[in-house]
């Protein structure tokens, strides 16, 4: 059997079905993998992947892997391992799995440097993790490297940020960014999921509720859409004008956090930023106040003010946390859920796997892409072609029943010409 750490093998049985059934789900990667598997595409390829290790990302790896790569896989977030998919991925498909559901930052790290001991040429990121570990403290593998591919808006953020810097020591796709999984995973998978994670965490009735959204990119868009139809009173605070803008032409409520920490019931943040719920915030929110993440990173509420703040703490539920902070007129309770982790993992399953079909399409395509283009792309952040995009919502399209139209001859003419006019 092959190097691995995971919780439990005995799980697999059970890990296996998960996976089978979410391969039911993603009709598009399967396309995918079956012309991957018949041409052995990424024949000995190395590739070492942080991501989260659901039954979703299980059907990834499995594909790569049919493909003819070497696969190894670790976590991207501590509490979003499915530890009987680690366990089948090890026992039924002998892919080397170092993950365990709640291991502490250590492990994390530890899991981090050993996929990369097996000394991959493009690594699979969520986050940027891996690639901020081989520029940090593994310069040596550098050189034999080919690429990497991100899959979160958090971790493109980073990237872009060391890009500008001239810090990128090698190309990286922006999976995150190709429409067909920004417009459907960041939108439909995240607003559905992170629903899911609260009641999950909590059972509350989200009907008649202040439901704070900090942040309205495309996470936020689709977290205050699916709490606006649960009957939720969807406030939207945000930084940037124009989506502010945007979130009020869609009839949400737009204003300072400042001002919605004191009506606020349940908020989320989904900024990809660090402290957006800050201590100030804090102070000012009311009795059984709930805070829940859905960036990437833990950092987006900060919790260690929150600690600080508190006079006991004590575990309601499941990912269900209550802080008693002293008040001037005595006590009040805020709830935190997931220890301000991805509560959509943390708390519930993370996104369908109908959703996560486009978005491990296009990282199996831009493994591909890289692999095509090797040696021929600088150091850089790229987004996959136009047409790969097209193509995966064309066969998207395919595997629900969908036809659409086709332009006529005259209309692509009508089109690419500037002569004709009116």
């Amino acid at each position: 059997m092959v190097n691995y750490d995971v919780a439990d093998l005995s799980l697999a049985k059970k890990g296996k079905l998960k996976i089978q059934w979410a391969e039911q789900q993603m009709q598009v990667l399967d396309l995918i993998k079956k012309r991957f598997g018949k041409n052995k595409t990424l024949k000995g390829l190395g590739i070492a992947a942080c991501l989260h290790v659901t039954s979703e990302t299980a059907n990834l790896m499995i594909a790569l892997k049919e493909a003819g790569a070497k696969v190894f896989l670790s976590a991207s977030n501590p509490l979003s391992t499915q530890d009987e998919v680690a366990a089948s991925l090890v026992k039924d498909f002998n892919i080397p799995v170092f993950a365990k559901n709640g291991e502490d930052n250590k492990t994390y790290y530890k899991h981090l440097n050993q996929v990369l001991d097996f000394k991959p040429q493009v690594t699979l990121d969520d986050g940027g993790d891996l690639i901020s570990l081989l520029h940090k403290s593994r310069k040596q593998q550098m050189s034999a490297m080919i690429g990497s591919c991100e899959e979160t808006t958090t971790g493109v953020i980073r990237l872009r940020a060391m890009e500008k810097d001239g810090e990128l020591k090698l190309p990286v796709i922006a999976v995150n960014d190709s429409q067909t999984k920004m417009f459907f995973d960041n939108r439909y998978g995240t607003g559905q999921s992170t629903i899911d994670g609260i009641l999950r965490a909590t059972n509350l009735l989200l009907a008649g509720k202040n439901f704070i959204v900090c942040g309205y990119g495309w996470c936020g868009r689709g977290i205050a859409k699916r709490a606006s139809g649960m009957g939720s009173r969807v406030v939207v605070c945000e930084t940037d004008p124009v989506k502010a803008l945007e979130a009020y032409m869609d009839g949400f409520a737009v204003m300072s956090l400042t001002r919605a920490a004191k009506i606020g019931d349940i908020f989320v943040t989904a900024t990809g930023n660090k402290h957006v719920i800050d201590e100030q915030h804090l102070k000012l929110m009311k009795d059984g106040a709930v805070l829940a993440n859905s960036g990437h990173f833990n950092v987006e509420i900060n919790t260690k003010a929150l600690v600080k703040m508190s006079g006991s703490r004590q575990e309601i539920r499941n990912n269900l946390v209550e802080y008693k902070i002293k008040t001037s007129g005595g006590f009040k309770k805020i709830y935190l859920l997931a220890e301000g982790r991805l509560v959509n993992l943390a708390s519930a399953e993370g996104h369908p796997a109908e959703v996560m079909d486009m978005s491990f399409a296009n990282q199996a395509l831009a493994v591909e892409y890289l692999l095509e283009n090797k040696g021929k792309l600088k150091n850089g952040v790229y987004v996959l072609p136009k047409a790969l995009d097209q193509k995966v919502a064309g066969l998207k399209l395919k595997s629900l029943g969908v036809e659409i139209d086709k332009l006529t001859l005259e209309q692509g003419k009508y089109l690419s010409s500037w002569k004709e006019g009116t």
